[in-house]
């Protein structure tokens, strides 16, 4: 990517970013890139997530390739062992002198939502109250989807342009999030504490072909589209449908308005590859599975749907022999864009 773009350039580092769902991490060593960082990841014996640089000081072996032994992981070229602290506990060649700078970079992780959360900032800065807060988690009347990962082939902020775009649903998504006025109505556009919002009212329009099997109203309705990106890379996507005439802007949110939000996290791999997990959230129909699974698959759809768009913006804009342009719809992401290049500056000033 070229660093004509606002915020291309580095990455916040002090806060936390996904590095995968909790189930994918277990009793074997993994290896992962994130923000162009090698870390390896295994449970101890109590089952904490354990993060440590993944690479042996000697001569640089990832650990990745070497063994557990207990809470310990053992550098597979010549047996210098590591602590949960990323300190070395045993050098088998000089036993009664293990060499003092013989020590990798831990990350601070946690687990929370169902997710695995790395931070990647100084660890004595790391505060676990900034993960994000997800309302209604343990509501028993709020249903929720599986948690899907996938690999995009593009640069994370092309991610969170188009999580900040509910125009390209007409053209994208036409089986599944698309619907009437999503081509042509306009904007809203709000910045809060820590990120952007933009969103729009839809009035007196039958509702997107992904929603319609949910709702009991119809045929047509108010539909609220909330497209929110939170630093660095939180993208909260809010789909509210109300019964005709109950919606709006400056009106209360109707008692029978069906909530469904989706809960997007972009890990940055490096300059030209991301990792995108999600989860969906709603307030109607928490024990019906098939729902559940229904919307699940109509994300896998919609998103690899972006996937393919994304990739080609990406090789597109790499490659490039013109200048790019910015739409009026492109004002919330680039808007987005200046907050990330703000708080880099700050972390490196």
């Amino acid at each position: 990517m070229r660093p004509d773009l606002i915020g291309g350039e580095g990455y916040v580092r002090n806060c936390w970013y996904v590095a995968g769902r909790s189930e994918d991490f277990g009793r074997e060593l993994t290896a992962l890139t994130m923000l162009e960082e090698q870390i390896v990841i295994y449970r101890d014996t109590q089952g904490k997530a354990i993060a440590l640089e993944d690479a042996c000081p000697h001569r640089k072996l990832p650990l990745s390739r070497g063994s557990i032994e207990g809470d310990h992981v053992v550098c597979g070229y010549h047996g210098l062992t590591f602590d949960c602290s990323g300190e070395c506990v045993i050098a088998p060649t000089q036993l009664d002198n293990p060499p003092r700078r013989a020590a990798v970079h831990s990350y601070p992780a946690e687990d929370r939502w169902g997710f695995l959360w790395l931070w990647m900032g100084a660890p004595e800065e790391a505060d676990r109250g900034k993960i994000i807060d997800i309302p209604n988690f343990d509501n028993p009347a709020w249903g929720k989807t599986a948690k899907g990962a996938m690999e995009m082939a593009c640069h994370y902020l092309y991610i969170t342009d188009n999580l900040l775009d509910p125009s390209h649903v007409a053209w994208v998504h036409l089986t599944s999030f698309a619907g009437a006025g999503t081509d042509n109505r306009p904007l809203d556009l709000e910045e809060t504490e820590d990120g952007v919002i933009v969103s729009r009212w839809i009035h007196g329009e039958p509702p997107a072909p992904y929603y319609k099997p949910m709702l009991p109203f119809g045929p047509n309705c108010d539909r609220k589209q909330h497209y929110e990106c939170r630093l660095p890379a939180t993208a909260i996507n809010m789909s509210v449908y109300a019964p005709e005439g109950e919606g709006g802007k400056d009106v209360p949110l109707s008692a029978n308005a069906f909530v469904n939000i989706s809960y997007n996290f972009i890990t940055p791999v490096d300059g030209g590859r991301s990792r995108y997990f999600w989860f969906q959230h709603r307030n109607m129909h928490a024990e019906d599975e098939a729902m559940s699974q229904r919307m699940f698959d109509g994300a896998v759809m919609a998103f690899t749907e972006d996937k393919d768009v994304l990739e080609y913006v990406q090789t597109g804009m790499a490659g490039r022999k013109s200048p790019y342009i910015n739409l009026g719809l492109d004002a919330g992401a680039m808007r987005f864009r200046t907050r990330v290049a703000r708080q880099i500056k700050a972390e490196a000033g």
